[in-house]
Parts: C-alpha cells; structure tokens; sequence
C-alpha cells in the first residue's frame, strides 16, 4: 500500500477563527469566546458553498507533503491549496535516485528504462535526451512539497476524495481526522 508522507504540520488561529464565528451574532467582539459551542460546530457542519463555514477559511494549516505525480495533477484543482515550493522535476530528474522515487505501482522494467534514459542523457547532455527522459516519466513518480491551506478547504477535499481511487487520497483524508478538532469542524457526522 502507498505511504504517503505528511510532516512538518502546524495549524494556525484555531483559537481565533472559532471566536471570529460568533462575530456575526455579537454586538461587542471582546466578549466572544474561543469555546467550540454547539452553535460552531453547527457552523462547521454547514453545506459546502453556503457560506456559514467562512470563518474556517482563517484556520490555516501548513505541511510538508510526498506525494505522486498522478495525485500532484489532481491537486492542483483545489484553489486554496496553495504550494509554497515543491521538488523540482524539470531541474532535478537527472539527479534523482530513480529507485527511490517511485512508488510500488510502477513496474520495475519502467524503472531501469528510466535509469537507462537518465544515464544517456548525464553522458550526453543533450536536449532531445532529456525531453525523452522527461516525458517517459510515470505518473508514480513521488515529489515533495509544501503547502498551505485552510479547514474550508480541507472540508471539500474531505469529501470529495475520502473513498477516491487512489490510495494516497485516502491516506491523505485519514490524516486530516487527525487535525485538531476535525471532527467537529472539517468532518462532521461523515
């Protein structure tokens, strides 16, 4: 099974943004408490797009991400996952140790094409070499990145990609159980 790997995490403004929701119904902010109250919880819990989940727009959480190339594509639609720097392939495919970047998806006979690919074109240097080293990259191929996002965010991907085909979805949705108070603000009754 595919492991993807999440590391380097840190939320931000929890405390904050669960406050900041009950701002709306307030006539003095100062007196708004952090308290994850029902009335939050039911603020969480409200339909995508409704708009009674803004405030978890401001619940931001940064992490260091490893996953595919296919998953990477994939990704790339959600509009407040943003990257903040990423592995490179275009600059680095000739220096990665190919054995180590694939996932166990990819067949090995693909992988000694790509060293074989790899090694002609770091003896000759040539373009034509490298754009086919480039494009005969599988879509299992694994890079890291760091990203920031938010739990509105993060409550779409949930339930979008929870029961996804591709494993490292899956893995991904399981960790984001596991951010504080997920459950009451990401997750709901599920």
């Amino acid at each position: 099974m595919i492991k993807i790997k999440i590391e380097n995490i840190k939320v931000y403004d929890l405390n904050e943004s669960i406050k900041a929701s009950k701002y709306s119904m307030s006539t003095k902010t100062d007196d708004c408490s952090d308290e994850l109250t029902n009335t939050v919880i039911k603020l969480g819990h409200s339909p995508k797009g409704s708009g009674e989940d803004q405030f978890l727009t401001g619940i931001r959480v940064a992490f260091d991400l490893t996953f595919t190339n296919k998953a990477w594509i994939e990704a790339e639609r959600y509009r407040f996952l943003e990257f903040v720097s990423s592995q490179s392939t275009m600059h680095r495919i000739s220096k990665f140790d190919l054995s180590q970047q694939y996932n166990e998806y990819v067949d090995k006979r693909i992988i000694e094409i790509m060293n074989e690919l790899k090694d002609k074109y770091n003896q000759t240097h040539n373009k034509e070499d490298y754009l086919k080293l480039l494009y005969s990259n599988p879509c299992g191929f694994e890079l890291t990145a760091r990203l920031t996002t938010n739990y509105r965010c993060l409550k779409t991907i949930y339930s979008q990609r929870k029961n996804h085909t591709l494993p490292e979805w899956r893995e991904f949705c399981i960790w984001i159980t596991t951010l504080p108070n997920a459950k009451d603000l990401i997750i709901g009754d599920d």
